[in-house]
């Protein structure tokens, strides 16, 4: 069985590519995405809206820490994307996945944009 780390960096590889359909591909149908304060997204048609809406432009990470624990993955890091005017929005993060089957079942995101 890959290793979910690795199947969370290929994952988001194909973010950074504009290639959703093949992210998603590594998500389970019922995935649930919480941004904790913010939003839950339920299911994988869900999932796909807020990323054709939200990520017009490829959003590009930058990974400062990856740690595996059983089904559990954290990343820590920063991502920029552009906003709907146009203007890039950085944000630092903490990402806590869990996965079931070698597939992201659910994502807890942490998320703080920077503000200068």
């Amino acid at each position: 069985m890959e290793d979910n780390k690795a199947i969370l960096l290929k994952a988001n590889e194909h973010i950074v590519n504009g290639e959703h359909e093949a992210f998603l591909s590594h998500c389970r149908e019922d995935v649930v995405w919480e941004f904790v304060g913010d939003q839950v997204l339920n299911g994988k048609q869900e999932v796909r809206e807020y990323i054709d809406a939200n990520y017009i432009t490829p959003p590009e990470f930058t990974v400062l820490d990856l740690i595996g624990e059983g089904e559990d993955v954290v990343v820590i890091g920063v991502i920029s994307l552009k906003d709907e005017n146009g203007k890039t929005v950085t944000s630092d993060y903490c990402d806590v996945w869990t996965f079931r089957d070698g597939k992201m079942a659910a994502l807890k995101a942490f998320v703080s944009e920077r503000k200068s």
